[in-house]
C-alpha cells in the first residue's frame, strides 16, 4: 500500500480545482487544449500541478532578483509537501497531488531551480550543461507526468525524462533567434567557439550564419535521439495515456524537422507545424499507440537526469510505495478525446499562426 507521508487528504476544494483549470485555460491555452488528450484521472491533477508551476515561473520571471523569489517558492513547496499549504488554490491543489501520487519534493524543487537559472540568464558551456538545464525545466515535467499516470518503474521514468529533455532541445532549436533578441543564448558555448563564432559578438547582432545553422541541426539531431529512446518506454504507460505521449513526441520532433528544412535557420523565422501536419501526426500517434509492442530497455537515464529517477526510488523505498495497477480503457474513447483536443489546437493556430 502507498504510505500517506503524514499529509492530510482533500485539502483542495472544487473551487480551488476550478481556479487552477481557469488559470491554465487563460494563461496557457495550448497546454489546456492538449490536456484533453489525457484521461480525466490524469488531466485533473496535471492541470493542478501545472497551475503551481506556472505561478512559480511567473514569480521568478517577474522578480528583480530571482534568489529571494526562489526562497519563497521553495518554502511554499515544502509547506505543500507537508500538507500545510499557504492559503492559495494552486498550493492546496499541489499538496493534494503530491500526496496522492507520491511525488518526491526533489522533483518540483529541481523545476524551481531551472526557473531560477533562466531568470539569472545562465549560459551553458557544453551539451551536458544544457541537458542539466533541460532536465530541470522539462525532464522534471516528464517524470511527474509519468507518476500521475501511475508509472514509477526506473526505466520508464528514465524515458519520461528523455522525452522532456528532447522537447526542450527542440524548443531551443526553434527559438534561437527569438531568444537572442532577448539577450539569451542556450546553444552550448563550446559549440559556438569551435565553429569560430564568438557568443558575445553574435548576440550583439544575431544574424543567421550557415555555421550556426549546422549547430542548430546538431541540436535537433540530439533531440531526435532522445525521442527515439522515449518511444521505447511508451508501452509502459496505461493504454489510454499513450496517444497523448506519442503525439507530444511526434509533434515536437516535427518542430525540429521544420527547422532543419530551413537549413537550421531559426533566426530569420520561427518554425511552424501546420494544422494539416498536426492532424497527420495525431492520427499517427493513435495508430502507433494501438500497435505498441512490449517495453524495450533503452538503457539508463541520462547522467544529468539520473537524480530524478533516484529521488523516486529513494522516496518509494522510504514510504513503502507500490505503484497501483491501472486499468485500461478502450482506445476508441481516446480517439474521440484526441480529435476534440486537435479541434481546439487548430482553432488556436488559426488565430495565432504558431505551433
Amino acid at each position: 500500500m502507498m504510505g500517506d507521508g503524514g499529509v492530510a487528504p482533500g485539502l483542495a476544494t472544487r473551487a480551488d480545482l476550478e481556479a487552477c483549470r481557469e488559470a491554465i485555460r487563460v494563461g496557457s491555452r495550448t497546454f489546456h487544449a492538449a490536456s484533453f488528450l489525457l484521461p480525466i484521472r490524469v488531466r485533473e491533477p496535471a492541470l493542478s500541478l501545472y497551475a503551481f508551476c506556472r505561478e512559480a515561473d511567473d514569480a521568478i520571471d517577474n522578480a528583480s532578483d530571482p534568489a529571494p523569489a526562489l526562497v519563497v517558492l521553495t518554502d511554499r513547496l515544502q509547506r505543500a509537501y507537508r500538507g500545510e499549504p499557504i492559503d492559495n488554490a494552486a498550493d492546496r491543489a499541489l499538496a493534494d497531488v503530491m500526496r496522492r501520487f507520491h511525488i518526491p519534493i526533489d522533483i518540483p524543487a529541481a523545476l524551481l531551480e531551472g526557473f531560477a537559472w533562466d531568470a539569472e540568464g545562465r549560459r551553458y558551456e557544453d551539451l551536458s550543461d544544457l541537458r542539466a538545464y533541460a532536465t530541470r525545466v522539462a525532464g522534471t515535467v516528464g517524470v511527474m507526468m509519468s507518476l500521475l499516470m501511475g508509472v514509477r518503474a526506473p526505466h520508464a521514468l528514465a524515458r519520461a525524462a528523455d522525452l522532456g529533455v528532447g522537447m526542450q532541445l527542440s524548443n531551443i532549436a526553434r527559438d534561437v533567434g527569438e531568444d537572442a533578441r532577448m539577450g539569451r543564448i542556450y546553444l552550448p558555448l563550446r559549440w559556438l567557439r569551435d565553429s569560430d563564432i564568438d557568443p558575445h559578438q553574435w548576440l550583439q547582432r544575431p544574424d543567421f550564419d550557415p555555421r550556426l545553422g549546422r549547430l542548430v541541426d546538431r541540436l535537433v539531431a540530439e533531440a531526435e535521439q532522445l525521442y527515439a529512446r522515449a518511444a521505447t518506454g511508451v508501452a509502459e504507460l496505461p493504454v489510454e495515456c499513450r496517444p497523448a505521449i506519442h503525439a507530444a513526441r511526434l509533434m515536437y520532433a516535427q518542430i525540429g524537422r521544420e527547422v532543419q528544412r530551413h537549413g537550421g535557420d531559426s533566426i530569420s523565422s520561427r518554425a511552424v507545424v501546420s494544422a494539416r501536419r498536426k492532424m497527420f501526426l495525431l492520427l499517427q500517434a493513435i495508430t502507433v499507440s494501438s500497435h505498441g509492442g512490449p517495453p524495450v530497455d533503452a538503457g539508463p537515464a541520462l547522467p544529468e537526469a539520473a537524480f530524478l529517477v533516484d529521488a523516486v526510488v529513494r522516496h518509494d523505498r522510504q514510504h513503502g510505495v507500490v505503484a497501483e495497477q491501472l486499468g485500461e480503457s478502450l482506445l476508441a474513447r481516446e480517439f474521440s478525446l484526441a480529435l476534440r483536443a486537435f479541434e481546439r489546437l487548430e482553432r488556436m493556430d488559426q488565430r495565432s499562426g504558431t505551433v
